[in-house]
C-alpha cells in the first residue's frame, strides 16, 4: 500500500514518512497522544471507508450494510462489556461532536449548563464562552482551588446558586482522581444531568488505575485515541432501555440510549465512518486483554516517577504531583514561559504542550505551564528507569533553552535511546 501511495503521490508519502520518523525518533509526551497498533492502522485504512451507512444496524437508509452492521455491533458489544454499561454509541466522529450530542440530547438552547473552566483544566466543550457550549447555552464555569485541586465545596455552592440542567465533569489538564460519588451528590442538589468526559482517563479506568463513573453518572463520553490507544473517534456510554431511534421520547434516565442515538443521527451527524468504527472495535478488543491492564497501571507508575524526578529538580507541579497519566508544571520559578519551554523541548526531541495553570497571570497563548504525560512513552515499553533519564533531559533542555548546541546534543541522545523502543506496543 505504501509503495502505491509513493507512486501516486510522492509528496504526501514523503510527509507521512517524515512524521513517522519524527514520532519514532522523539518522545511524544502530550498526554492526549498515543501510538496505535498495526492492527488498528490496518482497519483504519480498509475498504470500509468506501461504504455509506446512515442509521444504525438493522435500521439503515442504505443497502449493502450487512457487513458494516456486523462491524458496528461488534464495536458496541465490546464497548459495553469494557465499561460496564448497557448501551454504547460508537458513531461520534470525535470528542467534541460527541459532547455536542450529549447537550443536544439532554438540554435546550439557553438552558444553564456547567463545566470546568478551560484555564483550570477543563475542555472547550464544557462551556467555554467562545465555544458552541458557551454560545448556545448559558454557561457557568467552576474551577480549582489555588492548590490545583477541584474545589468540591465551592462547586456545590455554585450548583445551588445557578441550578444548571447539565453538569460536565472530567478534564484535559487535571492530574488527580475524580470523586464520582461526590460529584453525583453535587448534581443531585439541583437534579442536574451528570455527564463524565473520561477522554483522558478511559484507558486508566479499563486498567483499574482510576475509579469508573459507570453507574454513578448519567452519561459517559470518551475519545478513543488517548489512553485507549485507538483511532480518532469517540464513544457515548450510558444505561437504559433503547427504543426505536426514530421515535421521540421524553428526557428520562430510562430513555437515555434513545436520546443519545437520536442526537447523533438524525440530530447532528450523517453517515458513520465505518473504517473508524472497525478500528475502534480492534482497539477495544486490545483493551480487554491482561496486557492492556498492565499497560494502564504502568502509565501511572511512569507518571508518578516522572513527577518524583522533576520535584527533586525543583520543578513546581500543580497539586504537587499526579494520580493519573499527566503532569502540569508551573514554570514560574524557572524563569521561562510555557511557550518558550515547549519550543525548546521540541528542538530537543521532546514534544509537550504549553498550558495554563490555575490562576495563571499570563496569557493562555503564552502561559506559565507545561502539560506532559506518559501514555505514548509507556506504549513503547518505557518504564521508570527511562522516566528518570527523561526528567534529566527535560531539566537540561530548560536550563539551556537558548543553547542550540546543547539542545541538539540532547536530541541525539534521545534518538539513540528510542532505537530500543519501537513505536509499536510492547505492553
Amino acid at each position: 500500500m505504501n509503495s502505491s501511495l509513493q507512486s501516486a503521490d510522492a509528496e504526501i508519502y514523503q510527509l507521512i514518512q517524515q512524521e513517522t520518523q519524527r514520532q519514532s525518533e522523539g518522545l511524544e509526551m502530550i498526554p492526549s497522544e498515543n501510538h496505535t497498533s498495526p492492527a488498528v492502522l490496518a482497519a483504519l485504512g480498509s475498504r470500509l471507508t468506501d461504504k455509506y451507512s446512515e442509521g444504525y444496524p438493522g435500521l439503515r437508509y442504505y443497502g449493502g450494510c450487512e457487513y458494516v452492521d456486523a462491524v458496528e455491533n461488534l464495536a458496541r458489544e465490546r464497548a459495553k462489556a469494557l465499561f460496564g454499561v448497557t448501551h454504547a454509541n460508537v458513531q461520534p466522529y470525535s470528542g467534541s461532536p460527541a459532547n455536542h450530542a450529549i447537550y443536544f440530547a439532554l438540554v435546550n438552547p439557553g438552558d444553564t449548563i456547567m463545566g470546568m473552566h478551560l484555564y483550570y483544566g477543563g475542555h472547550m466543550t464544557h462551556g467555554l464562552k467562545v465555544n458552541f457550549s458557551g454560545v448556545y447555552y448559558r454557561s457557568v464555569q467552576y474551577q480549582t482551588g489555588r492548590d490545583g485541586y477541584l474545589d468540591y465545596e465551592a462547586m456545590a455552592e455554585l450548583v445551588k446558586q445557578e441550578q444548571p440542567k447539565l453538569i460536565f465533569v472530567g478534564a484535559t489538564a487535571y492530574p488527580r482522581i475524580f470523586d464520582w460519588m461526590k460529584l453525583r451528590q453535587i448534581a443531585d442538589l439541583c437534579g442536574a444531568w451528570l455527564a463524565a468526559d473520561i477522554s483522558h482517563i478511559a484507558g486508566l479506568i479499563v486498567a483499574g488505575a482510576h475509579p469508573s463513573p459507570a453507574g454513578i453518572v448519567d452519561v459517559m463520553m470518551t475519545t478513543t485515541h488517548k489512553t485507549l490507544r485507538g483511532p480518532r473517534g469517540a464513544l457515548i456510554l450510558c444505561n437504559g432501555n433503547p427504543s426505536t431511534p426514530l421515535k421521540k421520547v421524553e428526557r428520562t434516565k430510562n430513555n437515555l440510549p434513545t436520546l443519545i442515538d437520536r442526537a447523533i443521527i438524525p440530530g447532528l451527524q450523517g453517515g458513520p465512518h465505518n473504517h473508524q468504527t472497525a478500528a475502534i472495535a480492534v482497539a477495544l478488543k486490545e483493551a480487554a486483554t491482561p496486557a492492556f491492564k498492565e499497560y494502564g497501571k504502568q502509565i501511572v507508575r511512569n507518571a508518578k516517577k516522572l513527577a518524583e524526578e522533576l520535584l527533586a529538580r525543583d520543578y513546581q507541579l500543580v497539586t504537587g504531583g499526579t494520580d493519573n497519566h499527566l503532569l502540569l508544571i508551573d514554570l514560574t520559578n524557572k524563569g521561562v514561559s510555557g511557550q518558550d519551554a515547549e519550543k525548546a523541548l521540541g528542538r530537543a526531541g521532546i514534544t509537550v504542550n504549553k498550558n495554563t495553570v490555575p490562576f495563571d497571570p499570563r496569557s493562555p497563548f503564552d502561559p506559565s505551564g507545561l502539560r506532559l504525560g506518559t501514555p505514548a512513552l509507556t506504549t513503547r515499553g518505557m518504564q521508570e528507569a527511562e522516566m528518570t533519564r527523561i526528567a534529566a533531559w527535560i531539566d537540561e533542555a530548560l536550563r539551556n533553552s537558548t543553547d542550540e548546541e546543547k539542545l541538539k546534543k540532547i536530541r541525539e541522545e534521545i534518538r539513540e535511546m528510542t532505537k530500543r523502543f519501537p513505536l509499536y506496543p510492547t505492553l
